[in-house]
């Protein structure tokens, strides 16, 4: 991996700062990702899809990065990446990682003990991880200070279910913090501030949220999962491994990228590898990520 791919990008939107955190980047088949996709299905899409966010050799370029906020007085991490010492037997790039993660947390002005808000636009393990870190034996809160805040449909609906990828997220990044005393369950409207709130795009998982920015008559919004790959911007049916409802997502894709289109927006692709942030526009009968 080039350093490019994991180097600091800022945004300033209004009076909010967000700076992106990059944890990995992995590369990735399209059908390892899509189950009925291929690098043929994307080859039209090519001279936007390429080189940035897939690469010479026909793989998907996928960030794992979080996203830290300054709005309001408040200091925000948005989706906490993987996480060290996660036991992940599924999923070999992100088994057992050992990065500098929070060090250079804290070289970008955001130390642990300083986060308010931690914001998980769902509650996959590569979302979560960082939530806690092991201590001993024992998983504590990454961030001791922090409201933790976990969408209560997601929560009410994992609290019950199986995870799929055996990832033990719950055990190891959620219940940890329930635990703890620092989790606030929130519906998917929730407002964090002024400038900072939640919007409901489900389907990706039954409670997931995208975060909104909005200050000063400008306005971006963090996607979460809702899109993994900006190649479901030309296909938003494309199967998705990691899609608890696959039609529901693909109708809140279409839905979002018929409100956001007008190139107001920017748009903050949670595993969108470098640049990461651009505009949804129209493209024939469908729509693409121009960044």
């Amino acid at each position: 991996m080039t350093d490019r791919l994991y180097q600091d990008l800022s945004w300033k939107i209004g009076d909010v700062e967000i700076t992106r955190l990059v944890e990995v980047v992995l590369k990735s088949p399209v059908e390892t990702l899509f189950t009925d996709g291929t690098a043929e299905i994307l080859e039209p899409f090519s001279d936007w899809l390429k080189p940035n966010f897939i690469d010479e050799n026909d793989q998907l370029l996928i960030s794992i990065h979080a996203f830290l906020i300054r709005a309001g007085g408040l200091n925000i991490i948005v989706d906490t990446c993987s996480g060290n010492g996660k036991k992940l037997p599924l999923f070999e790039e992100w088994n057992d990682l050992n990065t500098p993660f929070l060090e250079n947390m804290a070289k970008l002005g955001f130390p642990a003990e300083s986060i308010d808000r931690v914001l998980c636009t769902h509650l996959h393990f590569d979302h979560v991880g960082w939530n806690t870190k092991l201590v001993g034996d024992e998983w504590i809160p990454t961030f001791p200070n922090a409201r933790y805040l976990f969408g209560e449909t997601e929560w009410g609906f994992w609290s019950v279910e199986e995870d799929h990828f055996d990832t033990g997220c719950k055990e190891q990044a959620i219940l940890p913090i329930l635990d703890a005393g620092l989790a606030d369950l929130v519906d998917s409207n929730h407002k964090i501030n002024d400038e900072i709130s939640l919007i409901p795009t489900p389907g990706h998982t039954p409670g997931h949220v995208s975060i909104l920015i909005a200050s000063k008559g400008e306005q971006a919004i963090v996607t979460g999962d809702m899109f993994h790959h900006p190649c479901q911007m030309a296909k938003p049916g494309l199967l998705d491994i990691g899609d608890v409802e696959h039609d529901r997502a693909e109708q809140t894709r279409i839905d979002f990228m018929k409100t956001y289109s007008d190139g107001k927006t920017t748009i903050l692709g949670t595993h969108f590898a470098t640049p990461t942030s651009g505009k949804i526009v129209r493209d024939g009968d469908g729509f693409k990520f121009v960044s």
